[in-house]
């Protein structure tokens, strides 16, 4: 078990550690101060709590428990569970509860393969064990990455090792040659498939479609542009590819939301030499 004390302004994990192989049963219902994670990677346990909800837990299931919510679970009467467990608290995780990320309803989530999510929980300590400055925000950003990965993997259902490798070779493809124009059927050509199933493969994994993918890093690509050299809408356009100017402005709306003279707006003047 370790815990963690130093806090930001986001909030803090204040506790980790592993139940091996425990039999440690609560009888009763109890509330918690702060968030919970518990993350069972062997044997068999429960979860009930005050909305009624009663379920048994396998291997690669995440119990969330939420601030104040009557709860138990523990491993069942004669039996053993190990689990991964992380203590958390602050406004940034409130915040992911208001809109709805983190829902009390649902509690109980499957993540596989076990392996692979119980790294993914060890890491948010584990990657800042040795850093020297602001160990905590670190540790707080990295809970927040791995918590959308395990919202992100419920939503698209499970992604099979096969389906990520390929995936990961389709988005490399797709991020080449950003300021050249690149055709569809040719990067499905690459990957031994028509266009229309790479198209609905690609679509069902990452949830856009790979034109509205390389658009996004086309648009990326843009803002560093704007912050790194300070181009003109002229020639960002014309190094990106786009027919003209008009056109890049009205790609660059749909994918930031805002037109590029609103975003320049927003970046912060450039500091100069004395």
């Amino acid at each position: 078990m370790e815990r963690m004390t130093q806090s930001t302004p986001l909030g803090r994990v204040t506790l980790t550690g592993t139940n091996r192989r425990s039999t440690h049963r609560i009888s009763t219902m109890r509330r918690y101060e702060s968030y919970a994670i518990s993350y069972c990677f062997e044997g068999d346990g429960f979860y009930r709590d005050a909305n009624g909800l009663d379920v048994t837990i396998k291997p690669g299931d995440m119990i969330l428990v939420f601030p104040q919510l009557a709860h138990m679970y523990g491993s069942r009467r004669g039996q053993w569970w190990s689990e991964y467990y992380l203590c958390f608290e602050g406004p940034v995780f409130d915040l992911w509860v208001k809109n709805g990320l983190l829902d009390m309803a649902r509690p109980v989530l499957h993540l596989s393969p076990v392996d692979y999510w119980l790294g993914q929980f060890q890491s948010v300590r584990s990657e800042t064990r040795t850093a020297v400055f602001r160990p905590s925000i670190l540790e707080v950003c990295r809970l927040q990455q791995v918590l959308a990965e395990a919202i992100w993997s419920q939503e698209i259902g499970a992604i099979s090792p096969r389906d990520m490798d390929w995936v990961s070779r389709a988005c490399a493809l797709l991020e080449e040659d950003l300021e050249r124009e690149k055709k569809m059927p040719s990067v499905a050509k690459k990957l031994g498939c028509s266009y229309e199933g790479f198209r609905k493969r690609f679509t069902r994994i990452v949830g856009i479609s790979p034109a509205k993918y390389r658009d996004t890093r086309i648009i990326e690509r843009a803002c560093r542009l704007m912050q790194e050299q300070n181009l003109t809408n002229k020639e960002i356009a014309y190094r990106l590819g786009f027919c003209d100017e008009f056109h890049f402005s009205h790609r660059f709306k749909q994918i930031m939301g805002k037109s590029p003279q609103r975003f320049r707006r927003s970046i912060p003047s450039r500091m100069t030499d004395a």
